[in-house]
């Protein structure tokens, strides 16, 4: 309970809870769409589904200066291709922040005189290209990881041994590509982190390529992505070992 209570304190577990019920309510609409029984529900759903998208947007107003105090923090990293990653990462966060809190004071009657659909096109803009900076960062890991990985005298025996053991699938696959298989999934199954990092920006990057018109889903998809990785974010906040650092 304790730890319950300490999670709902917070802003972000409050926002990723509300993040997690948005997304939820987006894929049962989805999924109960046909169903003409359930019109009144699909209607609940639908009205919860823009509360929490509101909610999120008020617990969002002070995320555009946690996102340029990290930039600055990234900024100092001696690793070049994690400082250049990360610091656009934050940067771009930060103007998709800016965007969030322009629409969510014309939502509220603070700004009137803005064009809405821009100004929603900038933030899917900027949220896109944070993603695609973060899931650079996460492929520039793993290949580092990778490399160590090839290179521990156990792992070697043990991908021996797992091929000797089943010929039939090294016959089957082209050998290298069998063996890459091998060193990434044993490299992201020693590396936790690493691997929910990878799959929660892989899941939020179908929401700005559907709204961007990029790679046309639909809203079950993005309803499901999203709710994948809101799990994912409620998980590495509330067990910060699993959290990717930097």
């Amino acid at each position: 309970m304790d730890a319950v209570v300490k999670f709902t304190s917070q802003s972000q577990g409050r926002d990723r809870i509300f993040r997690a019920t948005q997304y939820a309510c987006a894929l049962s609409i989805y999924l109960l769409r046909n169903d003409s029984e359930r019109k009144n529900l699909v209607a609940k759903l639908k009205s919860l589904e823009t509360n929490m998208s509101a909610g999120r947007k008020l617990f969002r107003l002070g995320n555009t200066v946690n996102s340029i105090e990290a930039a600055k923090r990234t900024m100092q990293l001696s690793d070049r291709v994690l400082c250049l990653c990360l610091t656009a990462a934050n940067m771009n966060r930060a103007l998709y922040f800016i965007c969030d809190n322009v629409l969510w004071a014309r939502s509220v009657g603070l700004i009137r005189d803005i064009d809405k659909e821009r100004w929603i096109l900038n933030s899917s803009r900027c949220y896109f290209l944070s993603l695609v900076m973060s899931l650079t960062r996460d492929i520039y890991v793993v290949l580092q990881l990778m490399t160590q990985t090839a290179r521990d005298k156990h792992f070697r025996q043990k991908m021996e041994l797992q091929l000797n053991e089943s010929p039939e699938v090294a016959e089957a696959v082209v050998p290298h590509l069998d063996a890459f298989l091998f060193l990434l999934l044993e490299s992201l199954k020693s590396h936790p982190a690493v691997a929910l990092d990878t799959l929660k920006n892989i899941c939020d990057l179908f929401i700005p390529l559907d709204r961007l018109g990029i790679y046309k889903s639909n809203a079950g998809v993005v309803g499901c992505c999203g709710l994948i990785s809101s799990v994912i974010g409620i998980v590495t906040l509330a067990q910060p070992k699993l959290r990717l650092k930097p």
